[in-house]
């Protein structure tokens, strides 16, 4: 992009918040990230910035799962498996003991053919299943007994990227093809009751449409990528045709946050910047550039970065998880969870390997010792310092 014109963005920008909040109300400092830059490397300790939580899952024969974790709340946490057998498995959040396990799989009024997400609400003691393919989404009480169900508004829409917002609504993008943008999508919120929009949440962009996906002949390869995260209290929402990232904070306030160079629409193939992770001091993200071998199909490289707020500078940065010796690098790119930063799934089978060479200390070596390689995965949860 010429200077001139990256002059222009910017001025455009900041004329643009000064339409949505005044200077008192803004909480974020514009950021600027050049996709292309190298930026210099630094290390990080999860444990010296994050709280970190290990569960052991139990591991009875009524409870064997694979361990994907699709919500966690105080009390409870809710995870399936890969297959589409239409488990649902709930555990104790605190000791990870075996609740129950919930199937609704089938094709009556009151059932889902397949779930692509699980959203919790504990205060109201509901869970939204989530039949992407089907456009609709199934409420059941935390027993899996049956409340009510509501269809995506539109026939044509998808809805993904679905969070708990508050007692009322649930936040979502909404699309108009699977995993593709159009000009019509948008953020929205929507009732917990009926599905009914409460709010779309518009977000300006220029030029045409950009995405990640992939199309190779009738099919299409999709990267994983979130278009909406939670920020504590707020959200960071994007579009992926535009150059700019959003906050929108509790009081419905839209602030950009991060700006992207050069230009989306500038470059062939695309280098594309989603966050992941938001601290009190650290902005996670991560570039992906449009780009596959068809041969192996492995692709959308990527560099994990990150700003730090203290020192006001980029980072190509790397994390270690510290209950490791020698310490291990984790990602923080897995799916986002609105009750914290992150979480992940550790192996029982690794664990006992690393347990076998001495490599594991702590907390997470005291779990290891009562597993076998058969035991399920033990849940990592990544939260928040108070």
């Amino acid at each position: 992009m010429k200077k001139t014109n990256l002059f222009s963005a910017i001025t455009f920008l900041f004329i643009m918040v000064a339409c949505v909040g005044t200077k008192d109300q803004l909480e974020y400092d514009l950021i600027t990230v050049d996709v292309n830059a190298k930026y210099p490397k630094k290390e990080l300790i999860l444990q010296d910035f994050m709280d970190v939580e290990y569960i052991a899952l139990e591991s009875s024969d009524e409870y064997i799962t694979q361990g994907v974790i699709k919500a966690v709340g105080e009390k409870i946490i809710i995870v399936s498996n890969r297959s589409v057998d239409g488990n649902i498995f709930i555990f104790d959040r605190k000791n990870g003991k075996g609740l129950r396990k919930i199937n609704r799989l089938g094709q009556g009024p009151e059932e889902y053919s397949q779930f692509t997400d699980i959203i919790l609400d504990e205060d109201n003691n509901e869970m939204f299943v989530i039949a992407y393919s089907s456009r609709k989404i199934l409420v059941y009480d935390l027993y899996g007994n049956f409340k009510r169900k509501f269809k995506f508004v539109n026939e044509m829409e998808f809805y993904n990227y679905t969070f708990n917002y508050d007692n009322e609504f649930l936040i979502c993008h909404k699309g108009y093809s699977p995993g593709v943008e159009t000009e019509r999508s948008s953020h929205i919120l929507i009732s917990k009751q009926n599905g009914q929009i409460k709010r779309e949440i518009e977000l300006p962009y220029s030029g045409v449409i950009k995405t990640p996906v992939i199309i190779e002949g009738e099919g299409s390869i999709t990267p994983e990528f979130y278009l909406t995260i939670p920020n504590q209290k707020d959200w960071v929402i994007m579009r992926t045709s535009s150059d700019t990232i959003y906050n929108y904070s509790a009081d419905k306030i839209l602030t950009p946050l991060i700006v992207r160079t050069p230009s989306i629409q500038s470059m062939n193939p695309e280098v594309y910047l989603f966050p992941t992770v938001i601290t009190d001091r650290y902005y996670f993200m991560r570039t992906m550039k449009k780009e596959i071998d068809f041969t192996t199909f492995k692709g959308f490289p990527g560099t994990d970065l990150m700003f730090d707020k203290q020192a006001k500078s980029i980072f190509e940065y790397v994390v270690f998880n510290n209950d490791f010796s020698p310490k291990r690098e984790i990602s923080l790119g897995q799916k986002p969870n609105s009750a914290m930063a992150t979480c992940l799934t550790l192996n029982a089978f690794d664990l006992v390997d690393a347990l076998e060479k001495n490599e594991l200390k702590g907390e997470l070596k005291e779990i290891a010792q009562e597993l076998n390689e058969e035991s399920n995965p033990i849940i990592m949860l990544v939260k928040h310092r108070n």
